[in-house]
Parts: structure tokens; C-alpha cells; sequence
């Protein structure tokens, strides 16, 4: 099985997100993708007003709800702590022996591998999708061979969605419709999620 991963703070999910995976799958030909939460992101704060971890869960499994080849995994919330991808992968390969495990990346991350914690190690256990918008520049020659060798670069729509304009709009009292999910949209009203 070729996996994809696809992990975030998900604070909210929006429609970007599952494009992203669905641009991934198709064009990486990956059997699934796996949405994963961080507990904690090694490389920024958590924003101030977010959902706790339950809530940003709960709505990460309303959007990917009857597509089957998206599938919630709450590994890093379970373990807690900072969210580094060595741990997780490592983790993943001993769960699923045979499965061969995908990073899905903005292409504005590729640029950012060589500051990744314990990336030598993470090079040997998992390869890298990177997902080229519209004006990705990347610098290959800032990255090592390797780094190169293990970063497929897949191409993709630029769409302007982004959490952090989404928990803006809700504290504003601006809708949100069409940006999320239908099911996420009723979940944040029903719980004042971000208001």
C-alpha cells in the first residue's frame, strides 16, 4: 500500500486541505491518505483562540466522512507532545510492515527539508510529495542529493483558503460556507468554535 500523509494543525479543516490530498493521491497514484493532526507543530505556535485537540478531531472526521480513501489518524494527538515526522514514521512502519509512507508537503516546505528535526534519518524511512502551486520557486541546490533524489514534485491549483482566514471570518461573524465542509460548518456554529 502506497500512503499518503498528510498532517496540520487542521485548526479548522477547510477545502484546500482535501484537495491537496485528493491532488496528491491522483497524482502520486497513492492508494490512501491519512490525515493526521499534530499535537503539537515543531515549527509553529499554536494560534491564539484555536480549537483544542477533541474539537479539531472531531471536524477533521466529519470532512473526510464517506470517502474512503481518506482516513482520519489520531497517532500524534494520542502520543502528544511536539509532532516531529521521525517519530511518526517510525511509529507507522512498525504498525505497517510493507506499506510505503508518502510526506504530502507545500511546495514552500520542500525549501524548509534541511531544518526538518533528524532529517538524515527521516530520508532513509519515507519519501516526500510536494505539492507545486502557481509561483513555487525552490532552490535545489540548497538541498542535498538525497533531499532531491526523495521530493516528487506534483502540480496544483493555487487556491487562496487558509485556517487562519477562517478564524478570522468566524470571529468576525463572516461566513464560512463553501470554504469547509458542510458538516464542519454546522460543527463550528453549533460549538461557537472560534467566535
Amino acid at each position: 500500500m502506497k500512503i499518503g500523509i498528510m498532517g496540520g494543525t487542521f485548526d479548522p479543516i477547510h477545502l484546500a486541505h482535501l484537495i491537496a490530498g485528493e491532488c496528491a493521491r491522483e497524482g502520486a497514484a497513492l492508494d490512501e491518505v491519512w490525515f493526521m493532526p499534530t499535537s503539537v507543530p515543531p515549527h509553529k505556535e499554536r494560534p491564539e483562540g484555536g480549537a483544542d485537540a477533541g474539537a479539531r478531531w472531531e471536524m477533521l472526521c466529519l470532512a473526510l466522512n464517506g470517502y474512503d480513501r481518506f482516513r482520519p489518524i489520531d497517532l500524534e494527538l494520542t502520543r502528544g507532545g511536539t509532532s516531529y515526522s521521525i517519530d511518526t514514521v517510525t511509529e507507522l512502519r512498525k504498525r505497517y510492515p510493507g506499506y510505503e509512507f508518502y510526506y504530502i508537503i507545500g511546495g514552500d516546505m520542500v525549501q524548509y527539508l534541511p531544518h526538518w528535526h533528524r532529517i538524515d534519518e527521516l530520508l532513509l524511512l519515507t519519501r516526500f510529495i510536494g505539492l507545486e502551486r502557481p509561483g513555487t520557486n525552490i532552490d535545489w541546490t540548497q538541498l542535498t542529493p538525497a533531499m532531491r533524489e526523495a521530493v516528487t514534485m506534483i502540480p496544483m491549483r493555487q487556491l487562496d483558503i487558509s485556517s487562519t482566514d477562517i478564524r478570522v471570518r468566524r470571529k468576525e461573524g463572516q461566513s464560512v460556507r463553501y470554504l469547509v465542509p458542510e458538516a464542519v460548518r454546522i460543527y463550528m456554529e453549533e460549538g461557537k468554535l472560534y467566535e
